[in-house]
């Protein structure tokens, strides 16, 4: 169940398919007889130098892919490989905590919420501890239809039933690490409502489907560091967050958790590249799996890739170590494929080296 939950997408999972079949379907052009003796993948975004041009998206609970782990490990990984790591608002550790894990850059993601109070005090939270961006989610009117979770009988937080008791028992070991560490719940929102249950579902009910371009603008005068838009997939609509006020653009279906049949984000990044280049940065993710990918996004105007399941995948699969080990894969063959196109630092990617 935990699994899907990563692995799945929404609807027939379409959408969630093509964001990685279109990077495979774009091919590479290379030069030879280049001096590339020395890659440099450094970048700056948002005004932060980093040593890669990617960013630990921001995922929800991340306790549940990892008990004891969870999302200190993903910011001590992200920091110790000099990257920027974006905390959820729906995280399972508090906002607080996350800042005390990592000195690194960090940005923190939020939705527009019916309790126009409860974004102004989650936000003044975020800069009071130490996060210089905000991340503004809009994708998410309504949740999508992720088809996978109702058939396992998942939720968050787990809800003991037959069907969940019964995989649960089959991996002991994650069993045991669940029961025995603190409940996975939305640690921001532990104020608001003594149980757990009752928290996440009045986070929920606070999803508001009346948000307009008008309540952009009302956060960005809150919010004095950089603001970033997630989920801009229309020329016209990056064209607004700009005017709005935002330092970048965020190309995003939500991983093919939204909307299936979308278009693959990586088909919507040269159009948005063309109406906003220069005035704000672009940011994409969805499909992001081998260094290659990130070259292709860079060349076709992206100041930076962000990923979500590769590193929940070595959350999963051993803690920090785990992704750690999912960030030294990417930014290894990011380095090698530079050195095998020839081009030595991110500014030669151009899309003169990418055909369809």
């Amino acid at each position: 169940m935990v699994f899907d939950y990563i692995e799945g997408g929404a609807d027939d999972e379409i959408t969630l398919r093509r964001n990685n079949a279109r990077y495979r379907e774009r091919a590479l052009l290379w030069s030879v007889l280049e001096d590339v003796s020395e890659i440099d993948t450094s970048a700056t975004i948002l005004g932060h130098r980093v040593r890669a041009p990617i960013i630990i998206a921001p995922t929800a609970s991340s306790r549940l892919f990892n008990p004891r782990a969870g999302e200190p490990a993903v910011a001590r990984a992200a920091h110790h490989h000099g990257l920027i790591y974006s905390a959820s608002t729906l995280a399972s550790t508090s906002i607080e905590t996350l800042a005390r894990e990592t000195p690194g850059p960090k940005l923190f993601q939020i939705y527009m919420w019916k309790d126009r109070g409860l974004v102004r005090e989650i936000m003044q939270r975020a800069g009071e501890a130490g996060f210089t961006g905000i991340i503004l989610t809009v994708d998410t009117p309504v949740a999508g239809n992720r088809e996978r979770d109702p058939r396992n009988r998942f939720s968050i937080p787990p809800k003991i039933n037959p069907h969940t008791a019964s995989q649960a028992l089959a991996r002991p070991g994650y069993l045991w690490d669940l029961a025995s560490t603190p409940p996975v719940r939305a640690a921001n929102f532990t104020h608001i409502s003594g149980g757990v249950g009752s928290i996440v579902d009045f986070i929920d009910k606070q999803f508001d489907r009346s948000v307009a371009w008008r309540d952009l603008a009302w956060m960005r005068d809150l919010w004095t560091g950089s603001f970033a838009v997630k989920g801009v997939g229309a020329p016209d609509d990056a064209e607004a967050c700009v005017a709005a006020g935002a330092d970048a653009v965020w190309i995003s279906n939500h991983g093919g958790r939204q909307l299936d049949t979308a278009a693959a984000t990586i088909d919507l990044l040269e159009p948005i590249v063309d109406r906003v280049s220069g005035r704000a940065e672009i940011i994409v993710d969805g499909g992001v799996r081998r260094g290659s990918d990130i070259a292709k996004a860079i060349a076709l105007g992206a100041k930076a890739v962000a990923i979500g399941r590769p590193y929940l995948w070595g959350l999963a699969a051993d803690g920090e170590n785990g992704v750690s080990r999912a960030l030294e894969i990417l930014t290894s063959e990011l380095r090698r494929t530079m050195a095998l196109l020839g081009k030595p630092r991110l500014a030669d990617l151009t899309s003169r080296i990418v055909l369809r």
